[in-house]
């Protein structure tokens, strides 16, 4: 398996501020080498964030009095994530913009599968991402991470990646750090 993160409005500035680039980078490797193992990806994922500290607190709802809840939460930082369907894009996006204007989180990061279909005429994953976002704004206006997984690759093949990019309103630009894994 592989991940690439890319940074949003923001985001990887929010995370640095909060000392939390390194937790936020193990816990993505701990997520990476630990999915495949399991044909069970949500308990997996629930278990791996357990395992981080991203799930002390117990409780982490989204909306007081309903049962959504966040996969886990850090620091202010929320993490919601679905590797079933890229197209939860949508709404882990709209989850974490609650907890964002709730004054809950000060920043999302979103974990999605990178599978598509390869007929799709919509580009590579991040492409499809980034475009996203941009076109969700400002309706999703939160500093916002969002990690592309690449499930169905076996850890022992290395997918080549590209490297993180930040990305500033409607611009994109190269990011001097490597968070890719491969």
């Amino acid at each position: 398996m592989s991940y690439e993160l890319l940074h949003f409005r923001d985001s990887k500035m929010v995370i640095e501020e909060k000392g939390m680039t390194n937790i936020v980078k193990d816990t993505l490797g701990y997520v990476d080498d630990w999915l495949p193992e399991s044909p069970y990806k949500g308990r997996r994922l629930k278990s791996s964030l357990e395992d981080c500290g991203w799930r002390d607190n117990g409780n982490l709802p989204i909306i007081e009095g309903r049962r959504y809840q966040y996969k886990g939460c850090l620091q202010r930082i929320a993490i919601e994530a679905n590797f079933h369907a890229y197209e939860y894009i949508l709404e882990g996006f709209v989850r974490l913009q609650l907890g964002y204007d709730l004054g809950k989180i000060d920043v999302g990061l979103l974990l999605l599968t990178g599978e598509r279909s390869a007929k799709s005429p919509f580009g590579s994953t991040k492409e499809l991402v980034i475009r996203e976002v941009e076109s969700l704004y400002p309706t999703i206006s939160m500093p916002v991470a969002v990690a592309i997984f690449n499930i169905e690759a076996s850890a022992a093949v290395a997918i080549p990646c590209e490297p993180v990019v930040e990305v500033h309103g409607h611009g994109v630009v190269p990011s001097s750090g490597q968070e890719v894994r491969s």
